[in-house]
């Protein structure tokens, strides 16, 4: 079982996740970003990459809030926060699209949080594997 402070460190980052989404929605990310073409492109010719990005979104928070309330506590939790935490590491490619372009990228704004919460998120979650308090 996880420590009540990497517990607090995950919920706190479900809604950075969820306000990140928001950021990339009203910016339109869904329609310029590369990644967003590369793994919805085949859901094209049914649905618009606008409504797969909500989709997925929806998904993806109810999968995190799932996470949080029955997952952290199960066999499987270690892994699945392994897997969370790689995601903080995946969204620094904002901040090189944004260097890439010289100036704003969808999303960079919540973006900029992702290496901070992703520093305590590690941090503890290393203490948490450490101290043989598994997840």
């Amino acid at each position: 079982m996880g420590t009540d402070r990497f517990k607090w460190i995950f919920f706190l980052s479900v809604f950075l996740f969820i306000f990140h989404a928001i950021e990339e929605y009203i910016t339109g990310f869904y329609a310029i970003d590369s990644h967003v073409a590369f793994v919805f492109g085949w859901f094209e010719p049914f649905l618009s990459f606008q409504s797969t990005f909500i989709f997925f979104q929806l998904l993806l928070w109810a999968f995190l809030f799932s996470v949080y309330f029955f997952l952290l506590d199960g066999k499987w939790g270690t892994a699945v926060a392994v897997i969370i935490g790689l995601v903080f590491i995946y969204e620094l490619d904002h901040l090189y699209k944004a260097a890439t372009v010289g100036g704003y990228y969808p999303g960079l704004w919540t973006a900029l949080l992702f290496p901070v919460f992703g520093f305590f998120y590690w941090r503890e979650l290393s203490r948490v594997y450490n101290s043989k308090k598994y997840l």
